[in-house]
């Protein structure tokens, strides 16, 4: 073999290592399953995804596995969301990678503080307290516009030679976004009054803010409702004939199910961390309207 064809072997051989080199996956760690549909949707196969509250867990206590802090360690950024464990982890996610870029999603909205219970009675508490405000920000097409435009800007700030693959990624899944919250929009219509939908945990807020419908909670800030409020959230049911309570798999039934045997209604799953993103969102619309009927 000739010294100039060894020459050229040798040079596309390391063309072929730079572009191996070149098109490993961005490592990106993400809170919650539903975060992982967004960041995929704008980075591709250019980015490789890793959750940390795994399904079937509830964000507001997870405790991260030590695998998952050793997986945390090769992590270029890392996108909050907002939901409690974050408050205690983040600092130490950062302790465990001094390079990791925390992206704080839910700092690009305005939060809105969480539902208060049907009767309107609450404790004087201070609404300035992070526990307070809702951190389901993910449920609104709208607000995930948002957020999708800060997942595009921190991928491109961290890839940038692979700026207009991420930048085109974004306009095709802006679109869906679009094409998806006009949708909802149609789905809620036809509703000559405001839909009522009745869920355990109160995690559709900006979801009823975003379509014009009204969530009733039965518990709220990890607690259950006390006798009197059982009884406003049973009255409440019966008199505008609520046929359909709303559980998420990741908090108990025992309230939902008391109330649903009180009032002759059935237990529906409406799952808020669910990975189809945009699926999940219709079916569930779809529930709530059928439900409050």
């Amino acid at each position: 073999m000739s010294a100039c064809k060894l020459k050229y072997i040798f040079t596309i051989a390391l063309l072929l290592i730079g572009t191996v080199a070149h098109t490993a996956p961005l490592q990106v760690t993400v809170s919650i399953v539903p975060q992982k549909y967004f960041v995929k949707k704008i980075g591709g196969d250019l980015v490789d995804v890793n959750i940390m509250v795994r399904p079937g867990r509830s964000p507001a206590i997870y405790e991260p596995q030590p695998r998952q802090m050793a997986q945390l360690s090769k992590a270029a950024i890392y996108f909050a969301i907002g939901v409690p464990f974050e408050q205690a982890w983040l600092p130490r996610f950062k302790s465990a990678n001094t390079n990791l870029k925390i992206v704080h999603l839910s700092e690009c909205v305005v939060k809105q503080p969480m539902q208060e219970h049907l009767h309107g009675e609450k404790e004087h508490r201070d609404h300035s307290e992070n526990f307070l405000t809702d951190p389901h920000i993910w449920l609104s097409p709208p607000l995930v516009r948002i957020l999708s435009i800060q997942i595009r800007d921190s991928l491109i700030e961290a890839d940038p030679q692979n700026a207009n693959i991420y930048r085109k990624n974004y306009y095709t899944f802006a679109e869906e976004i679009d094409e998806l919250d006009n949708e909802l929009i149609n789905t809620f219509k036809g509703s000559t009054n405001q839909q009522s939908f009745m869920v355990y945990h109160p995690s559709w807020g900006y979801f009823a803010r975003a379509y014009g419908l009204r969530q009733i909670p039965i518990e709220l800030e990890g607690k259950e409702p006390s006798p009197k409020e059982m009884t406003h959230i049973i009255d409440f049911a019966r008199k505008n004939s609520v046929s359909t309570i709303f559980i998420q798999p990741q908090f108990s039934r025992k309230s939902a199910q008391a109330i649903a045997s009180s009032i002759g209604a059935r237990i529906l799953v409406a799952d808020p961390l669910s990975a189809d993103w945009d699926e999940n969102l219709r079916k569930t619309a779809k529930a709530f309207l059928n439900g409050s009927r």
